[in-house]
């Protein structure tokens, strides 16, 4: 047998000439060479296929890309909107990508957002887009890990716990929170009136204190500072890009996930079993009323479902109120007259004649309309989410409507695909909204304008129970700030509560100065949209005499 390795053997045999310069070229660079054109080759017959082959008429059209199973990653990842609104403009509202192997359909405006999170749950799943994502982090049993009907129920149980009397207790804990935060924490004082941060970092501080001391209860707000603000970072770690495209990597990262996962929901179970012996003194919160709830089947919500259910609460709540607190904070940053306009607000509806103010009341905050216009118009701009996804069960037809203009019959989105929705689309959609990429709070505040009658569909229109309480179902409303349908916040409420006294004690405490040339950047390269290096100062101000 000849043992001697033959560079040509294989091209031979494959009826291919092998040219004398690629013979000559050592081993290793022999390689390079072959997996550059191997790659080339692909990518040439991936475009080949793309633009010679015949279309299938009945599905959506697909977006050019160069490199299959990657797709439009790169286009999509860097600025969704980007992509979803040049994509609109060349397919229509109804078109097709490909993410890292997935086939994503994005239907898009008012009547694209109601097919996906208006759909039926024989067509559409949401459980099978997320839980890959979000067991690992919230645990067992709870919120995607459980059938659809479930889940329901379980949100029904939450929503018993917002009651119109625990919304009341909330104000004064939370002024108590910025209270101890500004002065303690941040130093700020007569001696120290100054002092520059991380907006975005700020806040997620002043959230999570505000939302422990509220929703958590007591105890949980004793902790934060201590071992459990370690398992929220390395749980918070978890929650990423990564995580939801690729959920089993060997990383770290995902160990000390899993490990603070266990350590927070045995947490929580330590506080439920304190409580039971009646070794702890505490209110009536959350915990509290998530104890003794019972499914329809009979079945009691056990304790390491309460517990985790605990974790959903405090993940989903502060990355989301994080992000709209330090939008709508480096707004007024950069629009003094409309902060002005906020403290002339306040002293309006809580001034004393002594010159200080009334407390903060639940009842109070809905005589606010300037502050109601400032977080709704950060809340246009900036949609926590910029995508919803479903899994897609059964084959979903496409209304005509929502074909693009060339096409004469409607697409089917096929069993298999994820069907994207992008609220956020419609709501910087320059066709409904004037100047639409500019903040612009006033808006709210005409009477017959667009933010009014978007609102009013949103809030008034056909009211459903899905499981957890009348609402309206609002799919097909051009703003949705807290999602729409089945799968709606039940915690709306309570973030309006929390960002509106947690911005008023700033309006009223402190000025404010962006400490960047330009206003922030948006970072899509996270679950949430955030702001980058949103660089304020906060000053102590000065009380009129």
């Amino acid at each position: 047998m000849n043992a001697t390795f033959d560079k040509t053997s294989i091209f031979s045999e494959l009826g291919l000439h092998v040219p004398s310069w690629y013979t000559s070229l050592p081993l290793p660079v022999q390689i390079i060479v072959g997996l550059v054109g191997s790659l080339a080759t692909i990518i040439g017959l991936n475009v080949l296929r793309q633009l010679a082959l015949p279309r299938d008429k009945s599905l959506p059209p697909v977006v050019f890309h160069y490199i299959p199973w990657f797709g439009s990653a790169a286009y999509y990842g860097e600025d969704p909107y980007k992509f979803f609104f040049e994509c609109r403009d060349k397919y229509g509202d109804v078109f097709s990508f490909v993410l890292l192997g997935r086939k994503m359909t994005v239907a898009l405006g008012p009547k694209g957002n109601n097919l996906s999170l208006g759909g039926k749950t024989s067509q559409v799943c949401a459980e099978d887009a997320y839980t890959h994502l979000t067991t690992p982090v919230f645990g067992k049993g709870v919120v995607y890990d459980c059938p659809n009907d479930m889940l329901m129920q379980q949100k029904k149980f939450i929503k018993s716990g917002l009651t119109t009397e625990a919304l009341q207790s909330y104000p004064p804990l939370i002024e108590d929170e910025c209270e101890e935060f500004f002065k303690h924490d941040l130093g700020l004082s007569a001696s120290k009136p100054s002092v520059k941060v991380d907006l975005l970092k700020t806040m997620s501080e002043m959230i999570i204190l505000t939302a422990s001391r509220t929703l958590q209860g007591k105890e949980v707000r004793k902790h934060v500072n201590g071992k459990f603000a370690q398992y929220y970072e390395d749980l918070d770690g978890g929650f990423t890009p990564i995580n939801f495209m690729f959920p089993n990597l060997p990383l770290p990262s995902y160990r000390r996930r899993d490990k603070a996962q266990k350590a927070m929901s045995d947490f929580y179970m330590k506080i439920i079993e304190e409580r039971k012996k009646g070794e702890t003194d505490h209110e009536f919160d959350m915990i509290s009323s998530l104890q003794g709830s019972v499914y329809k089947n009979g079945v009691p919500l056990t304790d390491r479902d309460i517990s985790h259910i605990m974790i959903a609460l405090l993940m989903a709540g502060q990355h989301t109120s994080s992000a709209t607190s330090s939008w709508t904070l480096l707004h007024l940053a950069d629009r003094p007259d409309i902060y002005e306009g906020l403290y002339q607000e306040q002293k309006k509806v809580f001034g004393k004649p002594d010159g200080t103010f009334a407390p903060v009341t639940y009842e109070s905050i809905k005589e606010l309309p300037l502050m109601d216009a400032v977080i709704r118009e950060t809340l246009r701009m900036h949609a926590p989410i910029h995508s919803i996804y479903r899994k897609v069960i059964s084959d979903i037809p496409v209304p005509p409507s929502l074909s693009a203009p060339s096409e004469q019959s409607s697409y089917v989105i096929p069993k298999g695909h994820f069907i994207v929705a992008a609220p956020g689309v419609s709501q910087m959609d320059p066709l409904i909204w004037q100047n639409s990429k500019t903040w612009t709070p006033e808006r709210w505040l005409e009477e017959k304008g667009v933010g009014q009658a978007a609102v009013e569909q949103y809030t008034k229109s056909e009211q459903i129970d899905y499981g957890f309480g009348s609402v309206s179902k609002g799919t097909e409303s051009p703003y949705q700030p807290f999602g729409a349908g089945r799968h709606r916040c039940v915690g709306e409420q309570f973030a309006y509560t929390q960002l509106s006294t947690i911005i008023s004690h700033i309006v009223r405490n402190y000025t404010m100065k962006l400490e960047v040339p330009s206003f922030p950047e948006t970072n899509y390269r996270t679950m949430i949209v955030l702001p980058k290096n949103p660089q304020v100062s906060f000053s102590v101000r000065k009380q009129d005499v």
